[in-house]
C-alpha cells in the first residue's frame, strides 16, 4: 500500500514537473525568437504575441495606402519613358519605403565635385547643404578635386560620412576643367570598382541642395533632364549637330536633354560611361573638334545609345534665377546665380 503510494505521489510530482518545464521552455522560445529577430526579418514583419499565439505585424514603413495601377498621385507629368524607365517627381514615391529597402543593404553612396579655380568659393555651400538634404543616413563619400586644397573649407559631417581630397592641376581654360572631367571620374569609380553595390553621382559645385535627394534616385544609369529644356522640342536641344564629332546626333535623333551637371548610377555603369565618353572626347580632340558643350554633348550621345534606366526630373538640377514652372513641386538641387565672367578662366 505504502508503495503504491510512493508511485503514485512520484507519478504526480514528475507531471507537475513536467508541465513547469514545458511552460518554461515555450516563455524562453518565445523571449529568444523575438530577441533574435534579425533587421532584414524586421523589414518584413515584427512578431508579436497574443495569448500563445504568435502574429506578424507590418512594421510602420510598411503601413501605406494602397497603391493603385490606373490612377496615379501625379496626372500632371509624365512619370516613365518610352522605354519604361521611371521619371522621379514629388509625389510619386514614398520616401520612407524606398529608404527602408536601401539602408539595409549597406551601400556607400559616392559623390564627385569639380572646385577648379575660383569654383572654389562654392564649394562650402555645396558641401554644407550635402549635409543636410543629400542621401541623409546613408554612407557618404564626397570626393573633390580641386587645386586649391588649403582653400577647401572645413564642414563638420555625419557619422559614415567623409570627405576626400583630391589635387588636380590648374585649367588655363574653363572648358579644360569639363573636359578632364569623364577622366578623373573612371579613375575614381576604378578605385572602387571591388565593391559594385555602390553608387556614384557627378555633381556640380557651382550649386546647393533645397531638398531631399535620396534613394529615390538610385538607378543603373540615371540621368536629369536639363530645366532649361525639358519642355522643348528636340529641334531646340544644342546637340552636337556637326557630323564630324563623335558627340553629334541628327536632327531627328534623341531623347531629351540631360545635364551634365548631375548624373550617376551603379559604379560599373557610369565607369562605362565615363570610358566611353572620354574616349571619344580625346578622339575629338585628336582631330581638332570640340563639342560644342563638352563632354555634356557627349553624355547627351552616349544617353541616347544606352539609354538610362531612370530619369530624374528638373528637380533634381533646376536654376536658383528661375521661377518654378507649376509641374516643379520642389526643387532639389539648383545652380546657384553667379557671374561667369568673374568666376571662369579665359571666359
Amino acid at each position: 500500500m505504502i508503495h503504491l503510494i510512493n508511485v503514485k505521489s512520484l507519478t504526480a510530482v514528475l507531471v507537475i514537473l513536467g508541465v513547469l518545464f514545458l511552460y518554461s521552455f515555450l516563455s524562453y522560445s518565445r523571449t529568444s525568437h523575438q530577441q533574435n529577430i534579425t533587421a532584414e526579418n524586421r523589414l518584413s514583419a515584427d512578431v508579436v504575441a497574443v495569448g500563445n499565439e504568435f502574429h506578424l505585424v507590418a512594421p510602420e514603413h510598411l503601413q501605406y495606402e494602397q497603391p493603385s495601377i490606373v490612377q496615379g498621385s501625379r496626372i500632371d507629368v509624365v512619370a516613365v519613358t518610352p522605354w519604361l524607365a521611371p521619371i522621379v517627381w514629388e509625389g510619386t514615391f514614398n520616401p520612407v519605403l524606398l529608404d527602408s529597402i536601401y539602408k539595409p543593404k549597406n551601400i556607400t553612396i559616392i559623390a564627385t565635385v569639380f572646385a577648379v579655380g575660383k569654383y572654389i568659393m562654392f564649394l562650402k555651400r555645396f558641401l554644407e547643404t550635402a549635409e543636410q538634404h543629400f542621401f541623409v543616413g546613408f554612407k557618404v563619400h564626397i570626393y573633390v578635386f580641386t587645386d586649391r586644397p588649403n582653400e577647401v573649407p572645413p564642414v563638420t559631417m555625419a557619422s559614415g560620412r567623409r570627405l576626400i581630397v583630391r589635387l588636380v592641376p590648374t585649367a588655363k581654360r574653363w572648358q579644360e576643367i569639363s573636359a578632364r572631367r569623364m577622366e578623373l571620374i573612371q579613375m575614381v569609380i576604378e578605385e572602387q570598382l571591388p565593391n559594385n553595390r555602390n553608387y556614384i553621382f557627378c555633381l556640380d559645385v557651382d550649386s546647393q541642395f533645397h531638398g531631399r535627394w535620396g534613394s529615390e534616385s538610385l538607378g543603373g544609369l540615371v540621368a536629369v533632364t536639363h530645366p532649361g529644356y525639358y519642355r522643348d522640342p528636340r529641334s531646340k536641344f544644342p546637340y552636337e549637330r556637326r557630323p564630324s564629332s563623335r558627340a553629334y546626333l541628327a536632327p531627328r535623333e534623341g531623347d531629351f536633354y540631360y545635364c551634365g551637371g548631375a548624373f550617376g548610377g551603379l559604379l560599373q555603369e557610369v565607369h562605362h560611361l565615363a570610358k566611353t565618353c572620354r574616349h571619344n572626347f580625346e578622339a575629338d580632340a585628336q582631330e581638332g573638334i570640340e563639342a560644342a558643350w563638352q563632354e555634356e554633348s557627349h553624355l547627351n550621345r552616349y544617353m541616347w545609345i544606352n539609354k538610362p534606366s531612370k530619369v530624374l526630373s528638373p528637380e533634381y538640377l533646376w536654376q536658383d534665377f528661375k521661377p518654378r514652372n507649376p509641374e516643379v513641386h520642389i526643387v532639389r538641387f539648383s545652380g546657384v546665380v553667379k557671374n561667369y565672367a568673374d568666376i571662369r578662366p579665359n571666359a
